[in-house]
């Protein structure tokens, strides 16, 4: 186990030895200089780093309280944290001599990443979303086939999140050889969840550095949705050590917590072992992987980031919920109010912030992650309305 008792590898035989094969890899290039220098180049060349540390003047006016400040990962290449993960991933890949990506996607963020890299390195790629997804994200589907993806609809189970992982799995099984699995979020067995937080670390790295130079501070709160939970253990990682700093991972409490129809894992989940970690799983009586539900296609995962597991369990991390009309609430609220039209995802964090804000002084400072932008949210959200958009 990584995380105290949370992580492992729980994986069959095959993918096992492909599994070994990326824990090596990363185990040997991780601290190499050549390594580093080129993931950093990317990231600033590329992906648009650093992003902007943005005071939400407006915000934090019309909430009362504390200041409020965006860290921007909207801004980024591909409109999302994603691609900091992705670009990692893809240069390890090339060094492994893989010549073709895989990966799964949920909101699709994680997907055009992916189909982006593959297009910038000159790999093939297969992205594999779950059918409801496909709909909810049709936008995102179009840019991936645009970016020369080849995008599987999993019309399995709830055809959501968690069936993507489990095609994406299989599909990689039957070609290893030549095939990179690039797993999107904190997820997955050992290395994976590790890997990808150490490929996130810079939106918590910058934040800090960010905030020293505007207010000689470190915040009093970093708060960020959490999912699978890449975008929060990125913005959460540098602050673990500095206690005085809370940590909010926000999780999506769909239709309600006294309903079926959420995903809020870190409230009512229990242990368990899903995608080859074990980690804390929404299950059912009976065992099986509970269904869920989250107007953000991000959000609707069963499970979480073992190592969100061994911070909750620390009690270093507060893990709360939001629901899909508070998400809603807080995208038109932030598109209204400052002129930001955040993601769905990044709207249950900002949901949040607006609750806390008023309840603190206005000498304390919250840091939003804004984990992505909120285009490929604006149709789904008409129809939550009830308005109707011309095709």
């Amino acid at each position: 186990m990584e995380f105290g008792k949370f992580g492992g590898q729980f994986v069959p035989g095959p993918i096992l030895v492909a599994v070994k094969e990326v824990e090596d890899a990363y185990n040997k290039y991780k601290d190499d200089p050549e390594f580093l220098e080129e993931f950093a180049f990317y990231l600033k060349e590329y992906a648009n780093r650093p992003s902007l540390l943005y005071e939400a003047k407006n915000m934090t006016k019309n909430l009362g309280g504390a200041k409020i400040f965006l860290k921007r990962e909207d801004l980024n290449h591909t409109g999302a944290h994603k691609i900091n993960n992705v670009l990692g991933q893809a240069l390890l890949a090339k060094r492994m001599g893989k010549t073709k990506l895989i990966a799964e996607t949920g909101a699709g963020q994680h997907g055009v990443a992916t189909a982006t890299a593959a297009a910038l390195f000159g790999m093939d790629c297969e992205i594999h979303m779950g059918a409801v997804d496909v709909i909810k994200q049709s936008l995102n589907v179009y840019r991936m086939e645009l970016l020369g993806a080849k995008v599987v609809a999993v019309e399995a189970g709830l055809k959501t999140l968690k069936e993507a992982v489990d095609s994406a799995l299989m599909k990689w099984s039957t070609e290893l050889d030549k095939t990179f699995y690039l797993i999107g979020s904190v997820v997955g067995p050992h290395p994976y969840p590790t890997m990808v937080r150490n490929f996130q670390k810079v939106i918590g790295k910058e934040i800090k550095e960010q905030l020293a130079q505007k207010e000689k501070r470190l915040p009093d709160y970093v708060i960020a949705c959490a999912g699978g939970g890449s975008n929060a253990m990125g913005a959460f990682y540098e602050f673990i050590e500095d206690k005085h700093v809370k940590l909010v991972g926000v999780e999506a409490a769909g239709k309600g917590l006294n309903t079926k129809e959420h995903a809020a894992t870190m409230t009512l989940g229990q242990d368990g072992v899903i995608h080859g970690m074990n980690t804390r799983v929404l299950l059912e009586d009976n065992g099986d992987i509970s269904p869920v539900h989250s107007i953000s296609a991000g959000l609707d995962y069963p499970g979480i980031g073992p190592e969100h597991a061994y911070l909750q369990e620390i009690k270093r991390v507060k893990y709360v919920s939001a629901t899909d009309e508070e998400a809603v609430l807080a995208f038109e609220y932030l598109s209204k109010v400052e002129g930001i039209i955040p993601a769905i995802e990044s709207a249950h964090a900002v949901a949040y912030a607006m609750k806390l804000a008023p309840t603190l002084s206005q000498d304390q400072v919250i840091v939003i992650n804004l984990s992505g932008r909120g285009d490929k949210d604006v149709r789904q959200i008409a129809r939550y309305r009830n308005r109707k958009l011309i095709d």
